[in-house]
């Protein structure tokens, strides 16, 4: 499952990078923030051109420090136009890979023989999924939810968390 990313030459962590240190990497983006308790997320949102991107971190097992739980990366079909709540990313960020193996188009089968069987899949999506105990006691969890259109990567969740 993915543990690490990258937005071009940025490499980050789940759980261990912090939204502050994305958006001082690009320079650009302002953390928004949204609901309360468990219940709460943060956010980066980017474009460019086709892309949207998200970088999220969860209110509760993201911590103070926001740690990032999350990211979202779609191909939006047509250009991603003016939002104001999502800055324009550099290009030198791109592309968003996980782990240093996955990115958007990809083929099905590229995928497949990348990560191997999904847990679970249907025509437009394939699943990753995993759940378990730590040696220290944790538990871990851990996704991939991927979106093809015309047998391409389109849109690609990936996160982890761990609880106590």
């Amino acid at each position: 499952m993915a543990i690490r990313f990258s937005l071009g030459a940025f490499a980050g962590r789940f759980e261990k990078t912090r939204l502050g240190a994305v958006r001082e990497a690009v320079g650009e983006g302002i953390i928004q923030h949204q609901g309360d308790a468990g219940a709460s997320i943060y956010w980066l949102c980017y474009r460019r051109a086709q892309h949207r991107l998200w970088v999220v971190s969860s209110g509760e097992m993201g911590g103070p420090d926001h740690r990032v739980t999350e990211i979202v990366e779609e191909l939006t079909g047509k250009d991603a136009g003016a939002a104001a709540d999502c800055a324009i990313i550099p290009e030198k960020f791109s592309p968003v890979v996980f782990d240093g193996k996955l990115h958007l188009g990809m083929s099905r089968q590229e995928v497949i023989k990348t990560l191997g069987p999904p847990s679970k899949s249907e025509a437009a999506q394939m699943v990753y999924s995993h759940e378990g105990k730590l040696a220290n006691g944790f538990d871990e969890a851990a996704w991939l939810i991927l979106g093809f259109g015309e047998d391409k990567l389109v849109s690609m969740r990936g996160g982890k968390t761990t609880t106590n």
